[in-house]
């Protein structure tokens, strides 16, 4: 239950660019390699800005997904599902929203952030204010105790932090809690159990957190504990209640600045990107039409890389070799724009070649997506139906022996 379990989603905007590419799809597939991944299409959360225009949701996750799974996804060892078709996640949403205070959702840096960027849409509605409930419900539910995110973003998971906190302070509290743990605690045997109070003894008394990490290990690859007892003891090492809903750590990850052709962050919306899927002819003239450094007005003129956003894709995809060579060559005014741009060119087109011949199965046969999510989201929904009996039951809404 409490292995390492890494969940990240996005919303269904379509065809993928390189800044999804190299901003979070290359660390998604590295991290398969290592963890329990959980990768889902949030098409709810697209509703919380573009209630208006559902009709291409469908469309934009099928492509979306298609670049997933032409990045290097592989659906054998990562979880890939849509989060509308595992209907829990509504459910843990609803059920956390009776706890959370409205000021959480008001102090969420996103949310007048959005607003003022968004200023031509009416968001005043329910679903865009507690969009962060939602969010938090879709890390929960899967037990998910890491999320990858970059430093700007750290913020946004502490909501879910202390959402679970607080869930598992009114719900996880039991008749018997203590007796039930020291009696969960002699199953451990002799050896781990003494090592058990040990660790929680140093992490109670003095706040030492590799102490609780170390416990915390100790009890995952603990094989004899029954789901309650482990809950319990994860519980006893913090307090005095059983953790019901595991509390995410921020997964930090470098997430390059990856500019538009015109200096931009690269964005859709902004009409400036480069797609994962680009042919070599449009490629090429979007790179060779690039924004470059305005002081380089004539050829002869010389330039300073760092004012260019073609330097910035450079540091992506060049070697040092050729970093040099454009830093000397756009100083000096040796080499001109387009002798700059050309190396980045064959670059993204050799680093695109698979991503294409990968996407065209996909491509050719839809009904293999389809497959996949179908297979993504019963997985799925096997962990998050485990989770919503756990938290029926603690909210006393486990109807098994009848009413009255």
């Amino acid at each position: 239950m409490f292995t390492d379990r890494v969940l990240s989603g996005m919303r269904p905007t379509g065809r993928m660019h390189l800044g999804h590419y190299h901003g979070a799809l290359k660390n998604w597939v590295r991290l398969q390699e290592i963890y329990d991944c959980y990768y889902f299409v949030a098409d709810w959360h697209a509703l919380t800005t573009h209630y208006e225009t559902p009709e291409q949701i469908a469309d934009s996750a099928f492509e979306m997904v298609v670049d997933w799974l032409a990045a290097g996804i592989n659906p054998d060892q990562s979880t890939v599902f849509v989060q509308s078709m595992v209907l829990e996640h509504a459910e843990l949403s609803l059920l956390l929203g009776m706890v959370t205070p409205v000021a959480w959702l008001e102090r969420v840096p996103t949310y007048k952030d959005q607003q003022q960027k968004l200023a031509d849409r009416d968001l005043s509605m329910y679903g865009f204010l507690g969009y962060p409930v939602m969010m938090s419900a879709d890390i929960l539910i899967y037990r998910a105790n890491m999320v990858p995110v970059g430093e700007d973003q750290v913020s946004h998971l502490e909501l879910t932090r202390e959402l679970a906190r607080r869930f598992n302070h009114f719900y996880g509290r039991e008749p018997d809690f203590e007796e039930k743990a020291q009696a969960a605690m002699k199953k451990l045997g002799s050896k781990k159990g003494k090592r058990y109070e040990e660790l929680r003894d140093a992490f109670q008394e003095r706040g030492d957190e590799q102490a609780l990490d170390a416990a915390k290990a100790l009890l995952e690859e603990t094989q004899n504990l029954s789901l309650g007892d482990r809950e319990r003891l994860f519980g006893y090492l913090e307090g005095a209640r059983r953790v019901i809903l595991v509390e995410p750590k921020p997964l930090l990850t470098e997430t390059p600045k990856v500019p538009g052709t015109d200096g931009q962050k690269m964005s859709k919306s902004y009409g400036n990107a480069i797609f994962m899927r680009e042919e070599p002819e449009t490629l090429t003239k979007k790179i060779r039409t690039m924004q470059t450094d305005p002081a380089r007005a004539r050829r002869s003129d010389p330039g300073n890389p760092e004012r260019c956003p073609v330097w910035s894709l450079h540091k992506i995809y060049s070697n040092a070799d050729t970093c040099g060579w454009v830093t000397k060559g756009c100083t000096t005014a040796g080499i001109g724009c387009l002798d700059c741009k050309q190396p980045l060119i064959d670059a993204i087109v050799v680093e695109q070649a698979p991503i294409l011949e990968r996407a065209q199965r996909y491509l050719d046969n839809p009904a293999l997506v389809r497959d996949i999510l179908t297979d993504g989201c019963d997985r799925a929904r096997k962990a998050a139906v485990e989770t919503m009996r756990d938290v029926r039951e603690a909210m006393g809404l486990s109807y098994d022996r009848g009413i009255g």
